[in-house]
Formats: structure tokens, C-alpha cells, sequence
């Protein structure tokens, strides 16, 4: 399989477990596994109460998102980069993993507390077993605050669609 980095993974709705309704941004895909950050869960405090060292890097207020369930004592900082060219971190295109003591520009910044990884084969066999939806990225996804899940599900149209209008609880529908 090609590498999937800067694409989202879209959790199929038949997935149950911690990654139900997510989409994540897949920072890095090699054949020793892949690593990416949920981009649509946030978390219950600000990046102030948990990583004030950060607090520079984005707006007053800014709240912390769960990027994953890996590495929960671990911080990720993804960012629209002024110039990408300057950047080691770029992910895809503006967006990538931001080095808080680096010192390239960016315009915004999102901070996530772990992240979602993957043995070697591990996502292959999930995608093959229709756990995730690969879907193309657009930059805005990082900062989205809306249902994310639905917004790029529907992205395809046709049956996604509908899919897209599929509730948190389909026992509730």
C-alpha cells in the first residue's frame, strides 16, 4: 500500500471502540506502521491548565484535543506553517507537527494531548477490513470545530451522504 500520509482516516460506523465517529490526520506511513493524531475530539481543559509552556503557540482559551489513545503523557502541536519550505515537520502541503522550541512561523496551531499509532501491517489490515474511509485532507480539517466526522464523510456525496446524517446513536433514529 502507498503511504498514507496527509490523508484522513474516517472511522467506518460499524467501529465501536475509542476511535467511534473520529478522523484522523495521518502524520507518517512506512512499512514500520504509521502514526496519526484525532483531529476532531476535544478535550475538557485548556491547553493553559495541562501544557502552559505552550501557551504562546495558540490563542487565549485555546483547549486541548485527545489525539489519540497512545502516548497519553505525550504532546503533538500541528500547525498551518508560514513557509513549509523551512519546515522538517510538514505533514501535507501548509499543515504539519510543530517544534515548539523551533523557530518556524505559523499562522495557528491546534495542541493534542497522544496519538493514534499502528504496528507494521496493522492499518493495512484495518483499511482492508473497511474499519477506516480514506479521504483526502483539506488544511482547514486541523482547526475544524464543527461535527468534522459528517463534513468529510459527506465530502464524496452519493451515498456518503446520507451516511453523513447518520447519528451519534443510531438507536436513537
Amino acid at each position: 500500500m502507498e503511504s498514507l500520509k496527509g490523508r484522513l482516516l474516517v472511522a467506518a460506523p460499524s467501529l465501536f471502540d475509542f476511535f467511534r465517529r473520529t478522523v484522523v490526520l495521518v502524520v507518517e506511513h512506512t512499512e514500520q506502521g504509521a502514526f496519526g493524531v484525532i483531529l476532531n475530539r476535544r478535550a475538557d481543559t485548556e491547553v493553559v491548565e495541562l501544557v502552559p509552556d505552550l501557551v504562546p503557540l495558540v490563542e487565549k482559551g485555546a483547549p486541548l484535543w485527545v489525539g489519540g489513545p497512545v502516548g497519553p503523557d505525550s504532546i503533538v502541536v500541528l500547525g498551518e506553517f508560514d513557509d513549509p519550505d523551512q519546515s522538517a515537520g510538514v505533514v501535507e502541503g501548509r499543515i504539519g507537527v510543530v517544534d515548539p522550541d523551533g523557530d518556524v512561523g505559523f499562522s495557528r496551531a491546534r495542541v493534542f494531548v497522544g496519538h493514534a499509532g499502528w504496528g507494521p501491517g496493522q492499518l493495512e489490515g484495518e483499511i482492508e477490513r473497511d474499519s477506516w474511509i480514506v479521504s483526502d485532507f483539506d488544511p482547514d480539517d486541523v482547526f475544524s470545530e464543527g461535527d468534522l466526522w459528517a463534513d468529510v464523510v459527506r465530502r464524496p456525496g452519493g451515498d456518503f451522504a446520507l451516511l453523513a446524517t447518520m447519528p451519534d446513536d443510531p438507536s436513537l433514529n
